[in-house]
């Protein structure tokens, strides 16, 4: 069994460590790998070779970076492309599955938006999974149970669907707990694809553990309700903060941003 993290900005894009510094941290918390989605828009040929190049440098026998991207698609719709990280001109969501599978990629929707949900259900084509928990954008403390219900409703048409659990790390600061356990003894990057393919992986928290299925009890799925219930009340309140203050012409001081990225 292998300890990761998945969807992993750096440097490269929009995040705010270097990928040296992500592997002291991934490693110092037990980490055998972590799944790079760096914005496919903040490269050319050749700041991806280079990309893919220092994650090459930076693993050995013990830790492996594996390069991918997080591909920005119309309706303001991402999708993960664990693996694979040629570009693509598309910005139609199922063109750009098409091509993450083409390139035996993982395809992934990130923190679907809830207006998204029908638009995702017409998809004739669909991805390898759902990223049913995103830290970043459901919050540290509990996912949406309605992101859950799309996958089991997506499950219907592709039984083989899958449920990810990805950080979207770009912070310093920001809560970087929730961890991917894969069933593999082997680093290469295509045995740990290969079995969160086929679902062969479940999520850490703490002393919870999430199947890659998807599939969780009626009474998990009412707790984080009532979660996120409380941590919708706390945003709302944030954002109108923060709105108010951009009215008035004020810049919330960067050690303050910090904490509040901690708290979620």
């Amino acid at each position: 069994m292998l300890k990761g993290a998945i969807h992993v900005h750096s440097t490269y894009s929009d995040g705010e460590f270097r990928l040296s510094e992500l592997r002291d941290i991934f490693v110092s918390a037990g980490c055998s790998f972590v799944c790079m989605t760096d914005h496919a828009e903040f490269f050319d040929r050749d700041k991806m070779e280079a990309y893919k190049s220092e994650c090459r440098t930076l693993s050995d026998d013990k830790f492996r970076f594996i390069p991918g991207v997080e591909y920005t698609c119309r309706e303001r719709m991402h999708v993960l492309a664990f693996g694979v990280t040629s570009a693509v001109a598309a910005t139609d969501p199922q063109e750009v599955i098409r091509h993450i599978k083409s390139e035996t990629g993982v395809a992934v929707i990130a923190h679907p938006m809830d207006s998204a949900f029908d638009w995702i259900e017409s998809f004739e084509t669909l991805p390898d999974g759902i990223e049913t928990w995103n830290t970043k954008y459901d919050g540290r403390f509990a996912p949406r149970p309605a992101t859950f219900a799309l996958l089991n409703r997506l499950q219907k048409r592709v039984p083989g669907m899958r449920a990810f659990y990805g950080i979207d790390l770009h912070w310093k600061k920001q809560y970087r707990g929730l961890f991917n356990i894969v069933g593999s003894d082997e680093l290469a990057p295509e045995s740990i694809l290969a079995a969160m393919a086929k679902g062969d992986y479940f999520a850490s928290k703490g002393g919870m553990e999430l199947p890659s299925n998807g599939l969780l009890p009626r009474t998990l799925l009412d707790e984080f309700a009532r979660v996120q219930k409380r941590y919708a009340r706390k945003r709302q309140v944030i954002k109108k903060t923060k709105r108010l203050i951009d009215r008035i012409g004020f810049t919330l001081p960067a050690p303050l941003k910090a904490q509040l990225r901690r708290i979620f």
